[in-house]
This record gives C-alpha cells, structure tokens and sequence, in this order.
C-alpha cells in the first residue's frame, strides 16, 4: 500500500491527510504539539473564521508567479469548499453579515479543528503527537522523515505542512522552511504578515482603545496595498483588520531595503469636498463641533491639533489654508509608526517556497520528486477574513491527493 508522511498537524495538513487517506495510502499525520491546529483553535477570537464568503484573487500577496498562485486557488473553488465543511465534515457555516466572513454556527473554532481530526481518523489516518522532524531526505524507498527523538518514518511520499513562524507558542517554529531551504528550494525573504504596527511613545497612544472604520494606505517605493476596515489604537501602537492588512509593505520594506514606508489615513468615508462643505460656517459651531460630528472626540481634537488649527475657532472665522490644512489632515494625514509586532503576533509569514518550484496541481515539489508542499511554507498569504484558511485547504488537499497518487518507487 503507498504510504504518505504528512508534517503538520495543522490546517493544509491535516487537510492533506483526510485526502490522501480517501484516495488510498497509508497516512501518517507526525506534530510537534500535543494535540495539533492550534492556529486554529486562537483564529477568529476563538470562532475561526473558516473561509471567506467570496474571494478575491488579487488580494492575495506573493513575490512568485500570479498566475501559479490563481491556478493553485482555483483548484479547490470556495463554494466546494464550503460544501465540504457542511456536508463531509458536518460543521454548517453562518456568514458574518459586517465582515462577510463565514464562521461555524455554532462560533466554536474547536467544532473546526475537532471536526477536521476526526476526518482524518475516520479515513484511517495514524496522528503520532509530540514528535519534532529534524531532518526529512530521500532515500531509496522514497523519503525519511527523522525526529528529534531519534524515531524514523519512511514513506513513499512525503508532505510538508508545517507552517511558518507566525505565533510560534503554537508551535510554529519555522523548522519545514529551513528543511526546504536544505533541500535546495528557492525561499523569498520571508517576514512577519498580518502583524500590528507599533508607534514611538506619544505618537497617537493617548487615544489608546478608540476604534474606528476608516481607510489605510502603505506605500514603500512601488510597493503599495489600502484596505478599509476596523482600525484600533492601541497602547503601543495600531491594530484592526486595515493595518493588518497593509503592514506588509511596511515590515517588508524596512527588513529588506530600508526603504522607508509612508501610511496615510482616510479617518471617514468623506472626501476633500463633503469635508470642505462640513468646514463652511454654520451658524456659531466651531471646527471642533463640525469634526466631532464624525469622529471620535479625541481622536477629533488630537487631529484638529496636528493640523495647527484652533479648535474653538468658529467655521466663519477659519481661514483657507487652515481649512486645506485640515483637511488634508482628514482625508490623507500621514500616520507615525515606528515597528512592528512582529511574528509573535503576526497572522502569517510572508514569503517562503517559490510557487514556481511546485506544481500547481499536485503541490509536487519541481526539485524532488515525491515531496509534496503546502500551506504556510508556501509563498503566498491573503487579507484577514478567512483567506489564509481557504489558502490552506486548497493546497493541501490538493498536496494529499498529489501525494497519493505518487507512483511507487
């Protein structure tokens, strides 16, 4: 019978170990922590935010081939991947109106991660827990997984699931890219994606807890991403879906060119018009009165003080430069930031195993035959809302599939 060694107890891989043990192999699933998919238990506040309720390629980031990582995504279409949480897994999904994210009903991300494990048990997956890999190689019968207690698993096939470096107290420890990177792949730079930006002391951390929606854009050389989203100050610095969702132009810029990254804000929907309309006297209101109707009384004040204006000043008495001036501050003010949080708190790992060494149907390594990559080792991450989840799943049942249907020898 062909044998299949998956590494990684995590999404993609235990998504590859249900589908290699349904097309026939003997799946071993081998991970370093007690229980596996831990990311998955944190996701979402504890919810998981399965998938998103639809997608949008081109919010994918990668510095490999678009058209390797579209065809990848493509491979497993969200609305079978929808059917496959709700009919084979049992786990009916509710969207999120807001967020337009798909959660499980019943809000537990355990229900996921549960119900995934206990797939894989019913297709005759073997789990061996608290087993670190060391080394994996090819070997005469196919491929030999080591671990650091001196156990030896040998397999036709091999599949590495083993994330990358974000959140390692879940036990990511970023041990499959250095294997990769021994066997020879291609690895961009990888970088902590998703992570919260932090400020110097003073810059913005007196209005710590004020959240709000608003727009966010990075921009480092040619390197530019703007979300809209929940943005949420924070003691030491910014968090919320839009700067998570932007901070990778910025981490990734200052740890390879030094370039420096420029974010500015767009703090409502208004634009230069409606806010120069909204600035036109009104009666006795003042500056103050007109910016508070929109924002956050502090924020409010701390903006109307960054744009050197008055804030008592009636409408009828603020002069045009003034107005321009906040106005600008409004619409496009240049937000601080010094650092970030990095992988401790990132969502994911930015870069990794080029796409353009796999094949984007089998997740078949191009370099060596039989080994079989996916996940987050890969180089490819999308926005926050369920679009890393869909990522994973699609490659790797995609990856158990290919690794099944490997020939022998």
């Amino acid at each position: 019978m062909k044998q299949v060694i998956v590494i990684g107890a995590g999404a993609a891989g235990t998504m590859a170990a249900i589908f290699a043990a349904r097309a026939g192999a003997q799946t071993t699933l081998l991970e370093r922590t007690k229980d596996g998919g831990r990311k998955i238990l944190i996701s979402g506040g504890g919810r998981c935010n399965v998938l998103p309720s639809r997608v949008d390629e081109s919010r994918f980031v990668t510095a490999s081939s678009p058209n390797i990582l579209r065809k990848i995504i493509r491979s497993w279409p969200l609305a079978e991947q929808i059917r496959f949480f709700e009919h084979e897994l049992g786990i009916p999904l509710e969207l999120e109106e807001e967020s337009l994210k798909l959660f499980p009903a019943s809000h537990k991300a355990r229900d996921v991660r549960d119900g995934l494990l206990a797939a894989a048990a019913r297709a005759g997956v073997r789990l061996v827990t608290e087993t670190s890999v060391s080394d994996v190689r090819p070997d005469d019968q196919g491929w030999l997984v080591l671990a650091d207690d001196g156990q030896e698993f040998r397999a036709h096939a091999a599949i590495i699931a083993t994330g990358g470096l974000s959140v390692p107290n879940t036990g990511s420890d970023g041990r499959g890219l250095s294997v990769l990177r021994q066997l020879g792949h291609t690895m961009h730079p990888t970088y902590a994606a998703l992570t919260p930006l932090t400020v110097e002391p003073g810059d913005f951390t007196e209005l710590a807890g004020i959240s709000l929606p608003l727009t966010l854009s990075a921009r480092s050389g040619s390197d530019t991403a703007t979300a809209t989203g929940g943005f949420l100050f924070t003691h030491r610095g910014y968090s919320g879906p839009s700067v998570l969702n932007v901070s990778h132009v910025a981490v990734r810029a200052r740890a390879t060119s030094g370039e420096r990254t420029t974010l500015t804000v767009k703090w409502t929907p208004l634009g230069d018009e409606e806010w120069n309309e909204r600035l036109q006297p009104q009666g006795a209101r003042t500056v103050s009165g007109a910016v508070r109707a929109e924002l956050p009384e502090r924020l409010a004040s701390v903006l109307i003080a960054r744009a050197g204006v008055d804030p008592l000043r009636p409408l009828s008495d603020l002069r045009r430069e003034e107005r321009l001036r906040l106005v600008g501050m409004l619409v496009r003010g240049e937000l601080p930031w010094a650092g970030d949080e990095g992988y401790k708190k990132a969502e994911v790992t930015g870069g990794g195993v080029s796409l353009s060494e796999i094949n984007a149907r089998t997740m078949e390594s191009r370099k060596h035959p039989g080994l079989f990559i996916c996940g987050e080792v890969l180089d490819a991450f999308g926005p926050i809302g369920g679009y890393n989840f869909l990522w994973a799943w699609a490659t790797g049942r995609a990856a158990g599939i290919g690794a099944a249907a490997h020939p022998d020898g």
